[in-house]
């Protein structure tokens, strides 16, 4: 069991939305669902005998998506970062996630239920703590310039070509 888990508030989607991520990544996982019994509805407004949670896991991390209501809405201020090491990986996670959503700057999209992610990749760290400012300056500025990560222009920008 993790000590720490995301729960993802969706209006009445989380069972759709568990189900994409789960097929959109390799290793996960759908588990358990538990629906709404008389006192949960009563206190929700959702109808007794709906989907309440959704567990599933992705890579080992375990998130629970609940059927909440409209009430509350995903923003920026969250986001699941999505750690690639390839271009190939970038390229899948990209289109799977943002299909029905919207694509941002710098790596960052919106899926179709509105979730905020990151697609990164672990060297850019490194990139961007670079002792020699300019090539630092240098990966900052090709990754601003970008929607979808390129590994292959950041690298280049390190490297100053």
């Amino acid at each position: 069991m993790q000590k720490i888990a995301p729960c993802l508030w969706f209006d009445d989607q989380a069972e759709e939305a568990a189900k994409f991520y789960v097929a959109t990544f390799k290793k996960a996982k759908l588990g358990p669902i538990t629906y709404y019994g008389e006192a949960g509805a009563t206190v929700s407004g959702r109808p007794k005998g709906s989907v309440m949670t959704v567990a599933f896991e992705i890579d080992g991390q375990e998130f629970l998506a609940l059927n909440g209501g409209p009430i509350f809405q995903f923003t920026e201020a969250v986001s699941l970062m999505v750690k690639c090491e390839t271009q190939e990986e970038i390229d899948h996670m990209w289109e799977a996630l943002s299909r029905g959503g919207e694509e941002g700057q710098c790596g960052w999209l919106k899926d179709k239920y509105g979730l905020s992610w990151q697609i990164v990749v672990p060297q850019w760290d490194e990139m961007l703590r670079d002792k020699d400012a300019a090539r630092s300056e240098r990966v900052m500025a090709a990754i601003l310039s970008m929607t979808k990560p390129d590994l292959q222009r950041v690298q280049q920008a390190h490297e100053g070509r």
